[in-house]
């Protein structure tokens, strides 16, 4: 091998490491971005009502 080939090698290398943070920084920020709106979205729906106790304690299971 000869001097040449193993600089270009090194150079290569170097640039699929930056290469490879840069994606793993932009998929993180997406996530955060994406885990912002599902909590914007979860504050934004109504609260539930309670309903009266007599609700929900029995099932009608005639067919």
């Amino acid at each position: 091998m000869d001097i040449g080939s193993i600089v270009s090698q090194s150079s290569a290398l170097s640039q699929a490491r930056t290469g490879d943070a840069v994606a793993i920084l932009v998929m993180k920020k997406a996530i955060d971005a994406q885990a912002q709106t599902a909590l914007q979205l979860l504050q934004a729906l109504p609260s539930v009502s309670n309903n009266p106790p007599n609700l929900g304690n029995s099932v009608d299971v005639r067919v």
